[in-house]
């Protein structure tokens, strides 16, 4: 056989080398993920459930979901690991301290023009700006515009109560 016939054989052998060996080191990763789970810890199950480790025991992990629901679940549905900031972030919805020195983006975009607001006040004052398209003066539309709108006019209205015109 000649190296031209055998190149695909091998392209496709190390493509699934490469495959499993990527499945193989993510499925360590989890597995190390799980390992470091320790009482106090917080989980989000691969249900969506979002709970705290009670007990870690060899193949499962006893759960506190909420005062007096404790939950046994197998250690291998346990889909993340949170750190505290996130767990409390979603479970609690508190927000940890964030730098004070950042910047804080606006809710609207006036504090970012140069002005100081007086040209607010002039936009705002007397006329009201006109963003729409202007209308047109009557009698200035084109030909086709007027054939739709007779067409339309002499068209008959369209039965609403399920009628048919087929015969019976």
């Amino acid at each position: 056989m000649s190296l031209v016939t055998l190149l695909p054989f091998i392209v496709l052998i190390g493509a699934m080398f490469l495959m499993t060996r990527s499945a193989k080191k993510k499925q360590q990763q989890a597995v190390d993920m799980r390992n470091q789970m320790q009482p106090g810890s917080g989980v989000r199950t691969i249900g969506g459930m979002y709970a705290t480790v009670k007990e870690v025991n060899e193949d499962t992990v006893l759960l506190d979901a909420g005062p007096g629901v404790d939950l046994l679940f197998a250690k291998n549905s346990i889909g993340a690991v949170l750190t505290d900031d996130e767990y409390n972030r979603i479970v609690h919805g508190i927000e940890h301290d964030l730098k004070s020195d950042a910047d804080v983006v606006p809710d609207d975009a006036s504090s970012l023009t140069g002005t100081d607001g007086s040209a607010d006040a002039a936009a705002s004052g007397d006329q009201p700006v006109d963003l729409g398209k202007k209308d047109e003066e009557p009698g200035t539309k084109n030909e086709a515009e007027e054939k739709t709108a007779a067409a339309e006019a002499d068209e008959e209205p369209k039965k609403t109560d399920g009628d048919s015109d087929a015969k019976k």
